[in-house]
């Protein structure tokens, strides 16, 4: 069982490039399986979801190119409300050592992580020490998954396909996932390409969590010749890429 987690800012890519990897995992004959950090680990969400539209008074939905929204929840900031958050954050954190601790006794092979508690550390003034402090406490606390992908996006790209804040927090929180991932330490931040070559790279981190598994093994043997026995030995990534 290996856990993968995608995170990003808004409109980076995340749900396309979840659902490519679910279906090559799918052709490659393993079962897997996708949570939602919002709706499968945060504690309370849809009370804190009406609370937010009360306090802030900001526009439902999902913003598209089409129909804008204006989106008021993670881009308001103050003292007050980043303590709130310090406190439901610990909540969802130990929420999710729970969630994950459960996942990996499932029958599924790889469990996907829509957003993980990365997305939420990233809502903080990780710039500040107090900030940070909180973040590495929160880090050693939840379990790290097999493989962290922070998908990264031009912020201008970003706000175009999904225009849901404002381009200066967009720029903002996208500083702050590159942050995290330097203080985290565990966490591979996909760069910007196009869609096809972002799917080989995370292809490319799959097969090195998946190199002992029935995975690789079923894929060496599809596409190694029958005459290649004779030849020296040699790991399964290099007959894998060999192949492509």
């Amino acid at each position: 069982m290996k856990i993968v987690s995608f995170s990003g800012i808004d409109g980076a890519g995340k749900s396309t490039q979840i659902l490519a990897l679910q279906e090559w995992l799918r052709k490659s004959g393993l079962h897997a399986q996708v949570l939602t950090f919002w709706d499968d680990v945060v504690v309370l969400s849809r009370f804190r979801e009406f609370m937010s539209y009360k306090a802030f008074k900001g526009d439902h939905g999902v913003g598209s190119p089409h129909k804008p929204v204006n989106r008021r929840d993670k881009n308001v900031s103050s003292w007050p409300l980043t303590v709130v958050r310090f406190g439901l954050y610990f909540a969802d954190a130990l929420h999710l050592a729970i969630t994950v601790r459960r996942a990996r006794t499932s029958e599924a092979e790889v469990v996907i992580f829509d957003r993980y508690i990365y997305d939420e550390l990233a809502n903080l003034p990780l710039t500040q020490r107090f900030a940070r402090t909180f973040a590495r406490l929160v880090l050693k606390l939840v379990p790290s998954p097999d493989l962290a992908l922070i998908i990264d996006a031009d912020p201008v790209a970003a706000q175009a396909r999904k225009p849901e804040y404002p381009l200066g927090f967009v720029r903002r929180n996208r500083e702050s996932y590159i942050d995290l991932a330097r203080l985290a330490g565990h966490i591979t931040v996909v760069a910007p390409a196009s869609i096809e070559a972002m799917k080989e790279k995370i292809k490319d981190e799959m097969l090195q969590i998946l190199a002992p598994s029935s995975l690789v093994s079923r894929q060496c043997i599809a596409t190694v010749p029958k005459d290649s026995q004779h030849l020296p030995r040699r790991t399964h990534r290099t007959l894998i890429d060999d192949d492509r």
